[in-house]
């Protein structure tokens, strides 16, 4: 058999499909990944409702949910609740105990679009979701096979698919659509189309407050250019507000609220409701260590530590160190997009809900595919990350709280 430039000779004839074979890798990789590991999630959250003896009281809020065991699991947990209440009653603020507010609009205004296509909130919810998780494996696989190879960028996509909370991806969650419009901004960024990064990074700012995360990343890659690093010509002098575009999309959203409720930080305001305000990290961290009655060792085997905290804790702690990593690497866009993506929850007074905040810190997962390379590492992450998957998609299925 002779090959030539992604040509197969074959009975006299020259075909081409090996090359396009090794050109669809991009596209055919994420895909079986994403197949595989929804399939997966779907499989468990479908066997896991009727397993677990579910006695728990309902969340006070808007969870309307449905006969369908896969539509109720992924449309109506807990957050779920508020972006489907806003596509069908819009925001509330004021006379709630939980203010709808707190929740940043590009997700629900998606479903919104979708609405009239499929005729049910949560299934727009699911549908814009999980397209959107698709769609940010194939950008999220281009952006690494283009500066560390096929076999880091295969480890990566699936290293992140996997992640204990990726299950929240396929959820009506905006964790999906923020992992989209970051790497997508990032990924034009490096390819000089500033335009488009700009629209997608301001789309990042519409998506949750953490989108600020994303600047850095523009910073670097914009200075990295100028300086004439790789990734092709030098951007031009006024390309540079491009990268603050994430605080015109949440500008955006301040104009709303001030508009409708007399009050630009709403946002911030509703959110209080869950007992979430600036606080010093020190201060969260020295509670958490706060000696419990009896001691340490009484507290432990009695169960009586809170496991939920301290889970969130380590995590935090592990991206923190994949953020330092990073930054001993030089790669300082994105050790800082790391470094700020576990700080600002970490300063909001609560622990709460950082392992599902985490997830969307994709660079940590390049790291983490790069010392995969090592068999012994691979199957540790593999491992770990597939029977936390189970057990909080299992929990999660049956109404429990797991971030």
């Amino acid at each position: 058999m002779e090959i030539e430039f992604g040509k197969q000779k074959q009975n006299g004839r020259l075909q081409v499909w090996p090359k396009r074979l090794v050109l669809a890798r991009w596209l055919g990789t994420p895909l079986l990944l994403f197949v595989v590991t929804r399939l997966g999630i779907a499989l468990i959250a479908y066997l896991a409702v009727p397993l677990i003896n579910d006695s728990l009281t309902p969340p006070p809020y808007h969870l309307r949910g449905t006969d369908n065991v896969l539509l109720d699991v992924f449309g109506s947990r807990w957050d779920s609740g508020f972006y489907v209440s806003i596509v069908e009653e819009g925001y509330q603020f004021t006379g709630v105990p939980l203010p709808s507010v707190a929740f940043f609009p590009l997700l629900p205004l998606l479903m919104r679009l979708t609405l009239p296509l499929v005729g049910d909130a949560v299934v727009a919810g699911i549908l814009v979701s999980n397209l959107a998780l698709l769609l940010t494996a194939v950008l999220f696989y281009r952006l690494v096979v283009e500066s560390h190879g096929p076999a880091v960028a295969d480890r990566a996509v699936w290293y992140w698919l996997i992640f204990p909370t990726a299950f929240f991806g396929t959820a009506v969650y905006s964790e999906s659509l923020f992992l989209l419009t970051a790497i997508g901004a990032w990924y034009f960024a490096r390819h000089g189309r500033w335009g488009m990064a700009g629209l997608l990074a301001a789309a990042a700012g519409l998506t949750r407050l953490v989108g600020v995360v994303v600047i850095p990343l523009l910073v670097w890659e914009w200075w990295r250019q100028m300086r004439g690093g790789e990734g092709g010509k030098r951007p031009s002098l006024f390309t540079l507000p491009v990268v603050l575009a994430p605080l015109a999309g949440i500008g955006l959203f301040m104009v709303y609220l001030w508009r409708v409720f007399g009050d630009p930080l709403a946002f911030v305001h509703g959110a209080a409701a869950w007992a979430r305000q600036p606080q010093s990290v020190l201060v969260t961290v020295a509670d958490l260590l706060q000696r419990p009655v009896g001691g340490w060792g009484t507290a432990v085997l009695a169960g009586q530590i809170h496991i939920d905290n301290w889970l969130d804790f380590s995590l935090a702690i592990l991206f923190l160190a994949l953020g330092l990593v990073l930054l001993r690497k030089k790669r300082y866009g994105e050790a800082v997009f790391v470094l700020l993506g576990v700080l600002i929850p970490l300063n909001s007074g609560l622990l709460m809900s950082l392992r599902r905040y985490v997830w969307v810190l994709f660079p940590a997962f390049i790291i983490l595919a790069e010392w995969g390379e090592r068999p012994w590492v691979d199957k540790v992450i593999t491992t770990f990350s597939l029977l936390g998957l189970a057990l909080f998609t299992a929990l999660f299925a049956n109404g429990y709280w797991v971030g």
